[in-house]
């Protein structure tokens, strides 16, 4: 034979090994898709295992979610890898015996349960969604075939409890249960941007907001408490708290009544700090001025009802002092010479029927009369009746107070906007502020001065309603404070709401709004302005709002004694 024949033949030879060898090496690869699409299908198709710890979901388990960060940069929810434990049920040569040992080693597995789960025919199981290093270890000791460790994104959030209701928290999946998480789901899951989505909060701002608000809850033993500081220039919430709160790393494991957000996910008749929109609707009319005076010597009748004041003065009331004393009778009188549809439309253009468009998954609507007789008409003067969260009502006065602009609340930097122009006059605003720092300086608010700022606000103090409208409930209120700082040129406006809070031996048992929820209040303006860099007010800026109160002694109408009277004088009058 040839040389070059042999050769010939022993490359052919040399080509036939190697397609055999490709075809062999296809068929393993095949096999290996075939079994990844075989667990995929599997994965998707599990059922959540009702009331054991042991959620079998669908989808991927710890799904990668973006960071979030405060307005400073500072880290508030993070995903970290770890491990999830599955097993091929197929696999073990004994699976009473398999479930008795994995139970033995990791925490929170029930035996009962894991041998449930290893049932005949099954390819694939889950065993434990999140595994600790020591855990793992554990397991891999026990040396058993068919486990599966699986990469699986834990959700952390290195803060805690402190910003619980403004984050919410996520499932076993890492899939967006309340709060931020659950409203910004799609956000925070898009592969498209890994960068961290910064927050509108401040996480200092929010720590002496919760601080405070803890105070004031334990204090007056309520039983819930809101608290929010919202940028008045641009809307963003650079705190929002709820009590009682959880910790977000531990989700699954608050209550219902933890979970609550109090200032976004419940509606409260607000008492008088209603007052404040009455007033403004009924100065903006024009039907009334800053310089007239009511009649408040007697209890006003409206067919069957009494509507009175709790601290009664039997006297004439200017508008001024409707407010700083917070006069029902007066206040009800302004809201009938500027009329019912007045007022209507101004708590409509105030967004107060308006669902919050805010990132939150808790977002309660608001409840409003269904017709507006004359009873009706009274009681929302003064707040009840008619039921928002306090973010319905803390936005609403920023824009009464501010510069006249509806915004949009955001928990997002830079996610705010206008939602319409009030086109309030300009004089109007000015006296609502002189009207707000009047209630701090000489009214029920005076808990609420601070040294160094001039603030504004309204205290507010309703009965609870009892279900279906059937009344109010004997002794339980809900106290409140709306604070404006700085009252000449508003940056921030904080609000703080007490469910049921107790009177105490310091507050002679009182439980008003004045009492309760504008000390506090008036602690977080006193806290968070020099660390947002708010300039004080300066003796000028006092000066002006001096210029325009006119005192005057008059008679208490009730207890016969002389005191001080309030009017207004225009500017430089």
């Amino acid at each position: 034979m040839r040389p070059g024949a042999a050769e010939g033949d022993e490359l052919r030879r040399l080509r036939a090994r190697l397609r055999l060898l490709s075809v062999v090496f296809l068929l393993a690869f095949a096999s290996v898709g075939m079994r990844l699409v075989d667990l995929e299908r599997r994965y998707g198709g599990e059922e959540r295992a009702a009331g054991s710890g042991l959620e079998e979901q669908r989808g991927p388990t710890g799904a990668w979610r973006r960071d979030l960060r405060d307005r400073n940069g500072r880290l508030v929810a993070t995903s970290v890898p770890g491990l999830a434990l599955a097993v091929d049920p197929s696999r073990l040569p004994d699976r009473r015996q398999a479930a008795r040992a994995l139970a033995r080693v990791l925490s929170g597995v029930e035996e009962a349960e894991l041998r449930k789960r290893f049932r005949a025919g099954k390819r694939f199981a889950w065993v434990k969604r999140r595994l600790s290093p020591a855990e793992q270890r554990a397991v891999q000791e026990l040396g058993l075939p068919g486990l599966l460790f699986l990469p699986a994104a834990r959700r952390v959030y290195p803060q805690r409890s402190l910003l619980a209701h403004l984050l919410g928290g996520v499932d076993v999946d890492g899939r967006g249960l309340a709060g931020v998480e659950f409203a910004l789901d799609r956000t925070l899951t898009d592969p498209r941007s890994e960068e961290a989505l910064r927050l509108a909060v401040d996480v200092r701002v929010q720590q002496l907001l919760r601080e405070e608000l803890l105070a004031a809850y334990r204090r007056f033993r309520a039983k819930g408490a809101c608290g929010l500081v919202l940028d008045v220039r641009s809307g963003e919430l650079l705190a929002l708290a709820s009590l009682p709160d959880f910790d977000p790393n531990r989700f699954a494991e608050a209550t219902p009544e933890q979970r609550r957000n109090r200032c976004t996910g419940s509606v409260y008749e607000l008492g008088s700090l209603f007052k404040v929109i009455t007033a403004a609707a009924a100065l903006g009319s024009g039907r009334v001025d800053l310089a007239d005076r009511f009649d408040a010597t007697q209890p006003l009748r409206i067919g069957r009802n009494r509507i009175d004041d709790d601290h009664a003065k039997r006297r004439w009331l200017s508008v001024p002092e409707i407010l700083a004393f917070s006069s029902n009778i007066g206040i009800v009188q302004m809201s009938f010479a500027a009329g019912a549809e007045v007022q209507r439309r101004y708590l409509e253009r105030l967004g107060l029927r308006d669902p919050l468009r805010v990132e939150l998954a808790a977002r309660e609507q608001p409840l409003w009369p269904r017709e507006w007789k004359d009873i009706v008409l009274a009681t929302v003067a003064f707040g009840h009746g008619i039921a928002v969260t306090p973010l319905h009502f803390a936005r609403a006065v920023a824009a009464l107070v501010g510069d006249g602009r509806l915004r949009r609340a955001t928990l997002v930097k830079g996610g705010g906007g206008v939602l319409r122009d009030l086109e309030l006059p300009p004089q109007l605003i000015r006296d609502l502020r002189f009207l707000l720092w009047l209630t701090v300086e000489r009214g029920t608010g005076q808990r609420a001065r601070v040294p160094g700022y001039l603030v504004g606000g309204k205290t507010g103090t309703a009965d609870k309603p009892l279900p279906g409208g059937r009344g109010y409930r004997s002794g339980e209120v809900v106290s409140s404070f709306v604070g404006l700082f700085p009252i000449e040129d508003p940056r921030y406006l904080v609000l703080v709401l007490l469910d049921e809070p107790q009177g105490t031996e310091a507050t002679f048992g009182f439980r008003y709004g004045g009492w309760t929820a504008a000390p506090a209040v008036g602690r977080v303006i006193a806290r968070a302005g020099p660390l947002l860099g708010v300039p004080p007010s300066t003796p000028r800026a006092r000066r002006a709002l001096l210029a325009r109160l006119q005192v005057y002694p008059v008679v208490n109408g009730r207890t016969g004694r002389r005191e001080e009277g309030f009017a207004a004088l225009r500017p430089g009058g």
